[in-house]
């Protein structure tokens, strides 16, 4: 069964000093011990780097790249997700979801993962189920 990572999950995992740390590592930890397959995006990919670059400098971007990218299914963006992803985006007329965050919605249905290691609510408002530790939350 598939889990989607969002930025928020990754960066947590990636910054130890960030306050939910210690529940990203334990979710990961989870999820690989159940083998469960872990997909993204590369929007999130790049959102991420962007975020680590600007708080966390260079080096975090290139323990992103080198040790976690890799260990991801990532499903680069093609034009027409990109365009549900927006329409959905202005449809919504919400400030508060990102075009990342639409296409991760978007994403995720299409394929049919209903999981993802998040800390971002948006998820839950779309009716996904998010790991915290190593339990769902529905």
């Amino acid at each position: 069964m598939d889990v989607f990572v969002d930025t928020s999950g990754l960066y947590a995992l990636l910054d130890a000093d960030d306050r939910l740390h210690d529940r990203a590592a334990s979710a990961w930890g989870y999820l690989h011990r159940k083998r469960r397959t872990l997909k993204s995006h590369n929007y999130v990919i790049v959102e991420t780097a962007v975020i680590m670059q600007r708080r966390l400098g260079m080096a975090a971007v290139g323990a992103l790249v080198r040790d976690v990218v890799p260990l991801l299914g990532v499903v680069w963006v093609d034009e027409n997700l990109h365009s549900a992803a927006v329409t959905a985006l202005l449809a919504s007329e919400r400030r508060d979801i990102s075009l990342v965050d639409w296409t991760s919605f978007e994403l995720m249905r299409r394929l049919g993962i209903k999981d993802a290691l998040t800390f971002d609510g948006h998820f839950t408002d779309q009716g996904f189920s998010v790991f915290s530790d190593d339990e769902r939350i529905t």
